[in-house]
C-alpha cells in the first residue's frame, strides 16, 4: 500500500506552501521574526528562530492533518480490500498496471462505494478526496441522491508521480463514472483537499461541480485551521 500512502503524504509539502503563502501568516510570520529580533537585543538569529518556529508549526499541522489520515485509512478500509470493495456488489476496487523493467507494477488506483439514501462515509472528515488522481488520497462524502438516494463515492485515487499528465486519472474517474452508471447510481461525489488544485481542475474538466466546502478533518480543528486546509465536496450527476 506504498502507493496509498505515499500519494496522500506528498500532499503535505503543498499545503505548507500555500497556507505559508497566506497574507495572515505571513504577517504572522513577520511579527514574530520582529519579536525574535527585538527580544534578542537586534540578533538576525534569534529573528531567524522565532519564524522558523512559526513554520515549524504550520508544517506539524500538515503533516498530522495528511499522515493521520493515511495511518486511520490503512487500519481500516485498505486493511481489507476484498471485504470493504470486491466482494460488496455496489463497491469496486480497481488498479492500473505499467510494465517496468518487464515487471508489472502498480501506477495507480481507485475505489467506489455504493451509498443509499441518507447512508454516508466518512468524506466529511477526510482531508484528502477522490481527486487525488492528480496526486493525493482519497475521501468519501453522503450526498442525498436523486430516486432511490443511490449514489457512487470515489475514494482512494492515486496515481504514481512518473504516470501523471498521461491521462491515466481521467480514465480512473471514467471508469467510476462508469461502474455508477452500471450500477443505477444517480451520481458520484468524492472530496478533495483544497490544497490539491491539479486534482480540483481535472474534477471541473470532467463535469464535476463543487457542491460544499468544509474545514471538519479527522484531525484536532486547530490543525485545519492553522494549515488552512479546507474539503471541496465534488459530485457529478450520471
Amino acid at each position: 500500500m506504498s502507493l496509498f500512502s505515499d500519494g496522500v503524504r506528498e500532499q503535505v509539502y503543498p499545503a505548507f506552501f500555500r497556507a505559508m503563502g497566506h497574507p495572515d501568516h505571513v504577517g504572522i510570520a513577520l511579527s514574530i521574526s520582529v519579536a525574535g529580533y527585538v527580544l534578542g537585543g537586534s540578533s538576525y538569529l534569534q529573528a531567524v528562530l522565532f519564524g522558523s518556529a512559526w513554520a515549524g508549526l504550520i508544517y506539524y499541522c500538515c503533516q498530522e492533518i495528511y499522515d493521520g489520515y493515511a495511518k486511520r485509512r490503512l487500519s481500516a478500509d485498505m486493511a481489507d480490500i476484498r471485504a470493504n470493495y470486491l466482494e460488496k456488489p455496489d463497491s469496486g476496487f480497481w488498479v492500473a498496471e505499467a510494465d517496468v523493467g518487464g515487471q508489472p507494477r502498480v501506477v495507480g488506483m481507485m475505489a467506489v462505494s455504493g451509498r443509499g439514501a441518507g447512508e454516508g462515509g466518512e468524506g466529511s472528515r477526510d482531508p484528502s478526496g477522490g481527486g487525488a488522481a492528480a496526486g493525493g488520497g482519497g475521501g468519501e462524502e453522503a450526498v442525498e441522491g436523486a430516486a432511490d438516494g443511490s449514489h457512487g463515492e470515489m475514494s482512494h485515487v492515486v496515481v504514481a508521480f512518473p504516470w501523471r499528465r498521461r491521462s491515466l486519472g481521467s480514465q480512473l474517474t471514467k471508469r467510476a463514472l462508469d461502474f455508477c452508471q452500471e450500477r443505477g447510481h444517480a451520481r458520484l461525489v468524492l472530496d478533495v483537499s483544497s490544497p490539491q488544485r491539479e486534482a480540483v481542475a481535472l474534477c471541473r474538466k470532467l463535469g464535476f461541480v463543487q457542491t460544499a466546502s468544509h474545514s471538519d478533518t479527522h484531525a484536532n480543528r486547530w490543525f485545519s485551521k492553522l494549515a488552512r486546509i479546507s474539503v471541496m465536496r465534488m459530485e457529478k450527476f450520471i
